[in-house]
């Protein structure tokens, strides 16, 4: 039984990996594929990959993209899920501001530099029209941290994925001021370049185990309500969530690759553009 280490956020969209592990579709090809949620996010699992300490990592692309960029000696196996992340922009519920006009500089509470939170801070900054040298960050962790910054009195605000943010939107913790989808396919699965080296099979079958679970995710019956209580969801917002969520089963393009550098090279974010092969697992 060959032993593989896989990470990945604790959110709904990796249920396709529980399901297949819980059914033993690993086991099956020979694999023993051991899960670790990162409630930190893509900045932590980034790291991971990079100390070697995972074999795989189901990640953000733009956060990735920029970790290989910077030394990372990892690769991107192929898309995860292919429809935008939608980050939903938060303040404390108690907070006056009612508008993402009055955030412009407003300080930004982020997992860690490098990860989604941070990055996308950026991006939406420069949607915005606003100084992205001008912007300051608060390092909170996770979603706790977040939770213990905003109510504390911080007056920053914080950028996390919609749906999974919704229950503390609804429980009167965050006030939603808006949504910044990402410009480009959410998830990719990354690899070491060590374990891609040395186990072209293994990786051959995790791939054809996971493409196979996600192809048919939204035909499984009552999905949405096994969503729904394993997350803690409302049943109609796991609805909407499945309704805009593609999973995807091949390499990322690269074309899209070429978007998230240059724009990560036009934020300051990245010293160059570099070479598909760095990043592509091909």
């Amino acid at each position: 039984m060959k032993h593989v280490k896989i990470v990945g956020v604790p959110e709904h969209f990796n249920l396709p990996w529980h399901l297949a592990i819980e059914e033993n579709a690993f086991k099956d090809r020979g694999i023993e594929l051991e899960w670790m949620d990162v409630p930190e996010g893509t900045g932590k699992m980034a790291q991971l990959l990079k100390n070697g300490e995972t074999d795989l990592a189901i990640i953000l692309t733009e956060g990735i993209i920029r970790s290989i960029a910077k030394g990372n000696p990892t690769k991107i196996v192929q898309e995860y899920v292919s429809s935008p992340l939608l980050w939903g922009i938060h303040v404390d519920a108690s907070s006056e501001r009612n508008a993402i006009e009055e955030l412009a500089t407003d300080p930004i509470a982020i997992s860690r530099m490098g990860s989604g939170s941070h990055l996308m801070a950026y991006v939406h900054a420069q949607d915005q029209g606003w100084d992205t040298q001008k912007l300051q960050f608060e390092i909170i962790n996770n979603l706790e941290g977040a939770v213990e910054n905003l109510t504390q009195g911080s007056g920053a605000y914080f950028m996390w994925e919609h749906f999974t943010t919704k229950p503390l939107v609804d429980q009167g913790v965050f006030k939603r001021l808006g949504d910044c989808p990402t410009p480009w396919p959410c998830f990719v699965v990354a690899a070491t370049n060590t374990f891609l080296e040395s186990n072209p099979g293994a990786l051959n079958h995790i791939m054809e185990v996971i493409n196979l679970y996600t192809t048919e995710f939204k035909r499984i019956p009552s999905i949405d309500r096994t969503l729904a209580n394993r997350y803690e969801q409302k049943l109609e917002d796991i609805q909407d969530w499945l309704s805009k969520t593609r999973w995807g089963q091949s390499q990322l393009r690269p074309e899209t690759l070429t978007t998230v550098q240059q724009r990560l090279l036009d934020l300051g974010l990245v010293e160059e553009i570099k070479p598909e092969e760095l990043f592509l697992h091909l």
